[in-house]
């Protein structure tokens, strides 16, 4: 054989070598794009695992045969079809979607009403009884509202969101000490850490202070005035000098409250120009105080005033005083601090305050509780204001 005829044949084999392999290329790009259909009908009929593992076995068993190729195309398109259940338009897809919506809120309603319901028996069960057990509405309604401070005031009920940020006093229930004569002391580590004290004026008449002194009374607050709450006029208390000479020979730490009827700025800075001259030959270990409850008159100058009002007069008065060197102080109760004045204005102050009760229910920062106005102390005749103190003044 020639070395032509050998290259002609080298060259004969290697264009029918060519020829196979371009029909194998695209005999494997048909496979390809069979797959890539099959794929994507699957994908288009919620991506199902079995009609994938499908494409997966035609890939791997589809032979060169067109038309085996088409049959098998259709059933796996058929199947996924099946599998799939039903196909919806994006429309119908949509209404069902909201309708199943719309019955998930229904039986969310139905159930929520049902447990309101519940709950609301048991509210009502509890309250029946406590009421039966002779408690107040009050003290039932307290409970109920943890976050509020529940009080009565002009006849009418309120409901008085407690504001967290504001100093609480923190005192604790299980410390506070009753005893048979109705005095309160209170304990921590089973020690007695609280100062009994008392207040007075002119209506607890002569008083015998070395019988008070002896009786266990740490302190006191004297009334030192007033301004007529329909006058308007500054008036000391026919007692002051007498009780205060008294309390002081016998060793009881010693302050003074007036009781003010103050519409401005200008008189309550009058008020405690007023205190301040009158105390100036004494001692006076524990704090100076405005008086700022309500009065039960309606002609009372003070009522007419605003919270803002009333708490610009109140800071006033305490700034005057501690300007002169001296602690202060204000007094009320809860209807003052709650309704009538802005408390959040007088976190720095020392505040005493009256509450006739034995639960510590007041949630905001005092020193002094005034707990009862019908104590009973030796040298004095008739009731008398009690109070305890957290901590005595140096």
């Amino acid at each position: 054989m020639s070395e032509e005829n050998k290259t002609d044949k080298r060259e004969g084999k290697t264009l029918s070598s060519y020829d196979e392999e371009n029909r194998q290329r695209r005999k494997r790009l048909r496979r390809k794009a069979t797959l890539s259909y099959v794929v994507g009908i699957a994908m288009a009929f919620g991506g199902l695992f079995l009609v994938t593992l499908l494409a997966i076995v035609v890939y791997s068993w589809i032979d060169s045969k067109t038309g085996e190729t088409d049959r098998l195309l259709q059933e796996a398109i058929g199947n996924a079809q099946m599998a799939q259940g039903n196909i919806y338009t994006q429309e119908e897809l949509d209404q069902r979607v909201a309708e199943a919506v719309a019955q998930a809120q229904a039986e969310n309603e139905q159930t929520l009403e049902t447990a309101l319901h519940n709950q609301q028996e048991e509210i009502l069960g509890e309250i029946r009884v406590q009421l039966a057990d002779g408690q107040s509405a009050l003290e039932t309604l307290r409970p109920l509202y943890p976050d509020d401070v529940v009080l009565v005031s002009g006849g009418r009920y309120h409901f008085v969101p407690i504001q967290r940020e504001l100093a609480q006093h923190g005192y604790v229930q299980e410390n506070l000490q009753v005893l048979e004569n109705g005095r309160f002391q209170y304990l921590e580590n089973g020690q007695v850490v609280s100062h009994m004290g008392i207040d007075v004026s002119k209506y607890q008449g002569n008083i015998d202070w070395e019988k008070v002194a002896a009786d266990g009374v740490e302190f006191v607050f004297l009334r030192l005035g007033l301004r007529g709450y329909e006058s308007g006029k500054l008036v000391e208390d026919e007692t002051f000098q007498t009780n205060i000479q008294g309390a002081l020979a016998h060793g009881i730490k010693v302050g003074v409250y007036f009781f003010t009827q103050a519409i401005t700025v200008e008189e309550a800075v009058e008020e405690a120009n007023f205190v301040l001259e009158r105390i100036a030959p004494y001692q006076i270990d524990c704090p100076v105080v405005f008086d700022v409850e309500k009065v039960g008159s309606s002609t009372a100058r003070m009522n007419q005033l605003t919270p803002q009002e009333r708490t610009d007069v109140t800071i006033a008065f305490l700034d005057t005083i501690e300007a002169a060197g001296y602690k202060a102080m204000f007094y009320h109760n809860m209807e003052t601090a709650l309704l009538l004045l802005e408390l959040e204005r007088l976190e720095n102050y020392d505040k005493w305050f009256a509450y006739y009760g034995e639960e510590l229910y007041y949630p905001y920062a005092y020193g002094v509780w005034q707990y009862s106005e019908k104590g009973s102390i030796n040298g004095i005749s008739g009731e008398v204001d009690m109070n305890i103190a957290f901590k005595l003044w140096d």
